[in-house]
């Protein structure tokens, strides 16, 4: 995987009402243009590119979340790159997959549907640092799920269910516009 690559897929990301997202795209795009190892983990100042996944059911009205073990909430499945991950959004789905044995379907392609650069807190070896983090968008095979050892539950969400999950803005907009289909001016969808 290659910094310019990932730069070249996160360049046209915008959303006109979503100043989060577009400082988030700035502050990602500074990481792959000057960070000496952007995609290693053990790349702390000022972190390191993460990847998430918003994978709907295959009616697309519900979308998979995980309760986190070690942040003890509820998120996004998703995770750090890996040396054999090809491409960004193949960490995402790898992740997604991982977490909660969910069968990815190639229907919907990838779509790059959220920026969110976000901190994690110390812990170990690891110092604060920061994730900044591309969420692709995924459609699943079937609603069959099952937990790892990472997570506590996985469940299928409605975008109304919100407020019950305390989901932070950055996961509801990124849901949306992978319900909505967002495209970014044609660039959002990762090549094929």
């Amino acid at each position: 995987m290659r910094a310019r690559d990932v730069a070249n897929l996160v360049r046209p990301f915008h959303d006109e009402g979503d100043e989060s997202a577009a400082k988030s795209r700035e502050l990602i795009l500074a990481l792959l243009e000057g960070g000496e190892s952007p995609f290693s983990r053990d790349h702390f100042t000022p972190g390191h590119i993460t990847a998430t996944a918003v994978v709907l059911t295959p009616d697309r009205r519900r979308f998979l979340l995980v309760h986190h073990r070690r942040l003890d909430r509820w998120l996004l499945p998703g995770g750090h790159v890996e040396l054999e991950d090809p491409a960004v959004w193949e960490t995402a789905r790898r992740e997604a997959i991982e977490e909660t044995g969910v069968e990815i379907s190639d229907v919907l392609k990838p779509l790059l549907v959220g920026l969110d650069v976000h901190a994690i807190p110390a812990r170990g070896r690891e110092p604060l640092h920061l994730h900044h983090d591309l969420v692709f968008r995924f459609g699943a095979a079937t609603e069959r799920l099952g937990a790892s050892r990472e997570v506590r539950e996985v469940s299928w969400c409605r975008v109304t269910e919100f407020e019950k999950y305390n989901l932070p803005v950055s996961i509801r907009r990124s849901v949306l516009r992978a319900m909505w289909g967002y495209e970014s001016g044609g660039n959002g969808r990762a090549p094929r």
